[in-house]
């Protein structure tokens, strides 16, 4: 079977990766592992979950609070790991901007350890947010994608939960949200963004939405309102960790 141009290029790419950066725990610096079995085990998981929208209230797996239900597209939000602690903000931004696909094993696990501990039921499927084409083809891999892959695998042992392919798409090319300090900017950033191409697919469905990391949520709430329009039953996010940065409302 041919390679195709992509397998190509990311074997090229994991090839100069390992000159530039020789694989090493970034906790310990033990060879041949990015995390190593015993610094991930080191690693807690996030107990306290806040509303997502208002961010002040404090309810169980992140769900939305009563409040703001109405508002919200998004029946929940999991964060499995908190962004202070160094070692998960280091792989993050190894895995995110370095394009070590290879930290999406352990950063995927610590996600499947965390949904394991929660009281989120089991989902239908579980969806990447998507990436355009044309950040795909400059990233060279999806990383909620390889994330979901791994949650997949691990979550039910013997029975992978189904990642259906092309049900949600990104239609339309977006600025980074990462760029954008002003929240009503972002938002309108990633309006109408995303599309659901077989809306019978996830008609009463829960679908778990997969992404590496969150800052003000909106591409998550602008995915989970998609969803929802098409038909989808409850839309749960699960992220690694929730990214603070200072975001201006006006």
């Amino acid at each position: 079977m041919k390679e195709t141009f992509r397998e190509k290029a990311q074997a090229l790419h994991v090839f100069f990766l390992d000159i530039l950066f020789p694989v090493a725990c970034l906790e310990c610096g033990k060879q041949e592992e990015w995390l190593c079995g015993n610094c991930l085990s080191k690693i807690k998981t996030v107990d306290e979950q806040l509303c997502p929208l208002c961010e002040r209230a404090i309810t169980p797996d992140g769900r939305i609070c009563f409040a703001c239900k109405k508002r919200s597209p998004l029946d929940g939000l999991l964060v499995c790991a908190s962004y202070k602690e160094k070692t998960v903000s280091r792989a993050v931004h190894n895995f995110k901007y370095r394009f070590i696909s290879d930290l999406s094993v352990p950063l995927g696990k610590i996600m499947t350890k965390k949904i394991l501990s929660s009281s989120l039921p089991l989902p239908d499927f579980l969806l990447p947010v998507p990436l355009h084409s044309r950040r795909l083809r400059w990233r060279g891999f999806n990383q909620a994608e390889l994330l979901a892959g791994i949650i997949s695998k691990n979550l039910t042992p013997g029975m992978e939960i189904p990642i259906p392919q092309n049900v949600l798409v990104r239609r339309k090319y977006t600025s980074s949200q990462m760029k954008i300090k002003n929240l009503q900017q972002r938002k309108r950033n990633i309006e109408n963004a995303f599309l659901v191409r077989d809306p019978r697919s996830i008609k009463g469905k829960t679908i778990f939405l997969i992404d590496d990391v969150a800052t003000t949520g909106a591409t998550l709430f602008e995915c989970a309102k998609t969803l929802k329009t098409k038909g989808a039953r409850e839309v749960f996010a699960i992220v690694i960790a929730r990214q603070e940065m200072k975001v201006r409302d006006q």
